[in-house]
């Protein structure tokens, strides 16, 4: 019986990350798809990514692009939607913009006595005009979530990793139990 319950175990191991992952996978690209009217599986998923595709291309042009800019401004002037706009548009640009923000992974002392540590990332080294001159921005991301804490830490403890910042973001949202 303990074989059998062993069995079990590894075969759940084995299977549970491959059919979480190909269900949400197939999940994305049902929802996708079904956003176009279309006879044809998968039409309206490479339509999406074509549609992505050409307003990114049609961004790049110069005319294009001052309208963007100018909807940029509209949007960020506009009272809750101001909030909702930037914040999502900073986030995305955190990850994948030229700024991006979670590219200095450190470790956080807790303590006095360095005994308890957090990871994280500089967010912003200059406190300076919320009159915190030696205190630096640390975003913790938080394990299995899209969330995470943002807190003010003194200077001195913090220390810089000289890791992949990937590898550290990979690490937490893991909650530290990803090898690869």
């Amino acid at each position: 019986m303990k074989k059998i319950s062993q069995y079990f175990l590894q075969g759940l191991l084995v299977l549970v990350p491959g059919v979480v992952t190909v269900y949400v996978v197939y999940l994305v690209f049902t929802k996708i798809d079904g956003i176009f009217p279309f006879a044809i599986p998968g039409a309206g998923f490479l339509l999406t990514i074509g549609l992505i595709l050409a307003v990114g291309f049609a961004a790049s042009n110069l005319l294009a692009h001052r309208l963007v800019a100018l909807v940029d401004r509209l949007f960020s002037r506009l009272p809750l939607v101001a909030l909702l706009y930037t914040s999502i548009k900073d986030l995305v640009n955190a990850f994948v913009g030229d700024k991006k923000s979670f590219n200095k992974p450190v470790e956080v002392a807790l303590d006095a006595d360095h005994q308890v540590r957090v990871l994280g990332f500089i967010t912003r080294e200059d406190l300076q005009n919320l009159g915190l001159a030696d205190s630096v921005a640390v975003y913790l991301p938080q394990s299995y979530n899209f969330a995470g804490n943002l807190i003010i830490v003194a200077r001195d403890r913090v220390t810089p990793l000289a890791a992949d910042p990937a590898e550290i973001m990979k690490l937490i949202v893991s909650g530290g139990v990803s090898s690869r």
